[in-house]
C-alpha cells in the first residue's frame, strides 16, 4: 500500500511496516499491532499509525483540541491517562481524512516524545526530528527568510506572499485571511486578494458582523471556534456543498477550496482561505510547501498584526495623536513638548443627583449618550480626547503645523479656533437630538469651556503609571471658564484669548473673577442662531 505525491518536492507515502510496533507508557502496553502503517512526510520525522480497534482506547479521553492540515484533513486529539500519570493530547487520528490521507482511515498515532517507547520488532525507534534544513527545498521558506520581514504592513505582507505562490506556480486564484484584533470597534481585520485585480482589500469588520449569516454560515466560524480546517474539491460530483461560499465558487468555475487555520504565539486562531480554478485543484505538493511554513508566516503576520492591535488601542484610549507620539518614542515621564492649543474642558451638568436617582447601569448609559455627543463632536472636527474626568471631558484643538514648527500666527491660532467652535455648535446639536430621541430620560445638560494658551503636552505620573495629557495655568484656566457656565446660565463660553485669535463673531458677558485666578477676566459666548 503506497501512495506518492505526483509531484517530487513534496510527498506522502504510506507503507506497512515490516515488524510488529509496540508502545509502552507508564510500565504500560498502549497498544501492540502487526497492522501499523508508517506515513513518510517530506522533512518530518516517520509517524506510525495503528488500527483503532488495536489500541487500549480505554486509556485514551478525547479532548476538544483539532489541528488542520489542508491534504490530510482535521485531525481530534487524545489525553494520555494510566495510574494517574497524565499527558495532554498524547495521541491524534484524521477520523475523516482527505482523499490523500485515505489509508489512514481508522488509524490512531502517537507523539513519539510523549510516550515512554516505541518498538518496531525489539528495537527501540529513537525520538526523530524533522528535516529543519532540508525545509531550505521549500522556496517558500526562503522566501519568509529572505524577505517577508521587508513588508511594512499586513496587508503589503499577504499581497508579497500571494504574489510569490503565483509566480511559484501555486494556482491559486483568490485569497482571503482573517486576523481577530483587540479593538473596541472592530473584531477582525480581512484582507482579500485576487490574481485578476490589483493590490489588497483591506476590510475593518464590526464586532456585529458574528451574528451576521455571511460569517455565521461561511467556513470561518467554524474554524474560529477551532473545529480544524475545511477543503472542498470542487470539480469533484460528490463535493459537499455545504456553506454559501463553497457553492458560489463552484458555480463560478472554482476546481478547489481550502480554508485552514494558523495559529499565533498566544494561541489566537485566524484563517487563510484559498481557491483554485485551474483543472485538478491545488496539489498535496502546492498545499504541502504552504502548510510547512504556515507557522513561520503566522509570526510575521502576528508582528503587525500586534503593532496594528497597539496603534488601535493606543488612538482608542490616547487619541490618534497622542498615541502616535506614544508610538514614536515619548514613553518616559517627563517626555513631551510644548504645544499651542485650544484647550477644551466640558461637564455633564446635574450628574450627581441623576447618579444617586437612576442607579448605576442606567446613569452609565445616560453618561455615555452625553460623551457620545461631546467627544464624537470633538473628534469629528479635528480635536484631540485627552481624559474623562468623571462625567467631564478634557480635549485639545493643537495649533495646525507648517514646515514642522508650530503656526502660532494668527492663522494657525483662528483655524484652532474655528475647529473648537463647530465642535461646540455640533455638541449641542447633538444634544439636543439625543434629548429628543429618549423624551423618557432626563435631559443632558452641559457646560462648555475655551481657551487657547500654551500647555506642556506629555507624560506625568509615576514611572510606573503615566498619563499623557496636558498641563500647565492655561489648562486651568479652561476648567475655570467652564465652571462660569453654570453661573451665567450659559451653554458655552470663552476666554478673551479665545476671542481675540477666534476672528469669529462672538458675544462678551462681561468681566468676571475666575477661581484661583488673580483678576478680573471678560467671557464671551456663542451668538444665538
Amino acid at each position: 500500500m503506497t501512495q506518492t505525491a505526483k509531484q517530487q518536492d513534496y510527498q506522502l507515502r504510506f507503507e506497512p511496516s515490516a515488524k510488529r510496533v509496540r508502545i509502552e507508557f507508564n510500565g504500560t502496553r498502549i497498544v501492540d499491532s502487526a497492522r501499523a502503517i508508517v506515513l513518510h512526510e517530506t522533512r518530518l520525522p516517520p509517524a506510525y499509525y495503528f488500527p483503532q480497534d488495536e489500541v487500549r482506547m480505554d486509556l485514551l479521553q478525547k479532548t476538544d483540541f483539532h489541528t488542520h492540515c489542508p491534504f490530510k484533513g482535521n485531525a481530534s486529539y487524545w489525553t494520555l491517562k494510566v495510574d494517574g500519570r497524565v499527558v495532554e493530547n498524547a495521541a491524534w487520528a484524521y477520523e475523516q481524512p482527505y482523499r490523500d490521507a485515505e489509508p489512514i482511515r481508522g488509524y490512531l498515532s502517537f507523539y513519539r516524545n510523549k510516550v515512554d517507547a516505541l518498538y518496531e520488532g525489539e528495537e527501540a525507534v529513537p525520538s526523530a526530528v524533522a528535516d529543519v534544513q532540508g525545509m531550505h527545498g521549500n522556496p517558500l521558506a526562503n522566501w519568509l527568510l529572505k524577505d517577508a520581514w521587508k513588508a511594512a504592513s499586513t496587508a503589503e505582507l499577504a499581497e508579497q506572499f500571494f504574489g510569490f505562490l503565483r509566480a511559484a506556480g501555486v494556482p491559486v486564484a483568490r485569497s482571503t485571511v482573517i486576523v481577530p484584533t483587540l479593538h473596541p470597534q472592530v473584531v477582525a481585520n480581512v484582507l482579500v486578494w485576487r490574481e485578476d485585480r490589483p493590490g489588497i482589500r483591506l476590510i475593518a469588520e464590526p464586532h456585529d458582523v458574528l451574528q451576521q449569516a455571511r460569517f455565521a454560515d461561511s467556513p470561518f466560524a467554524p474554524i474560529m471556534r477551532g473545529a480544524g480546517g475545511v477543503r472542498r474539491r470542487l470539480e469533484e460530483p460528490d463535493c459537499p456543498l455545504d456553506f454559501p461560499v463553497v457553492r458560489e465558487l463552484k458555480a463560478e468555475g472554482g476546481t478547489d477550496y481550502v480554508a485552514m487555520p494558523f495559529r499565533f504565539s498566544d494561541g489566537q486562531i485566524n484563517v487563510m482561505s484559498m481557491t483554485c480554478f485551474a483543472q485538478g485543484g491545488f496539489s498535496t505538493a502546492h498545499l504541502g510547501q504552504i502548510y510547512e511554513v504556515l507557522p513561520m508566516l503566522g509570526r510575521v503576520f502576528e508582528v503587525h498584526a500586534l503593532r496594528r492591535t497597539a496603534t488601535g488601542l493606543l488612538e482608542t484610549y490616547l487619541g490618534s495623536s497622542t498615541g502616535k507620539r506614544v508610538l514614536e518614542g515619548l514613553v518616559k515621564r517627563g517626555d513631551g513638548e510644548h504645544i499651542h492649543a485650544v484647550i477644551w474642558f466640558c461637564d455633564f451638568r446635574d450628574s450627581t443627583p441623576l447618579s444617586n436617582r437612576m442607579g448605576r447601569s442606567a446613569y452609565l448609559r445616560h453618561l455615555n449618550r452625553f460623551f457620545e455627543c461631546m467627544a464624537g463632536s470633538v473628534l469629528e472636527s479635528g480635536g484631540e480626547v485627552l481624559r474623562y474626568i468623571g462625567d467631564a471631558v478634557l480635549a485639545i484643538f493643537p495649533i495646525a503645523k507648517a514646515g514642522g514648527e508650530d503656526r502660532a500666527g494668527a492663522t494657525g491660532k483662528s483655524e484652532a479656533c474655528a475647529r473648537a467652535v463647530a465642535a461646540a455648535r455640533l455638541a449641542a446639536e447633538r444634544i439636543q437630538a439625543m434629548n429628543a430621541k429618549h423624551p423618557d430620560k432626563p435631559p443632558l445638560r452641559f457646560g462648555i469651556g475655551l481657551h487657547l494658551g500654551m500647555v506642556t503636552y506629555g507624560n506625568i505620573g509615576v514611572s510606573e503609571r503615566l498619563e499623557f495629557t496636558v498641563i500647565g495655568p492655561a489648562a486651568n484656566e479652561a476648567a475655570r471658564v467652564e465652571s462660569m457656565t453654570k453661573e451665567l446660565k450659559k451653554d458655552v463660553l470663552t476666554s478673551a484669548a479665545f476671542a481675540s485669535a477666534y476672528g469669529g463673531e462672538l458675544v462678551s458677558v462681561g468681566r468676571h473673577a475666575l477661581k484661583g485666578i488673580e483678576g478680573e477676566r471678560e467671557l464671551f459666548t456663542l451668538p444665538a442662531d
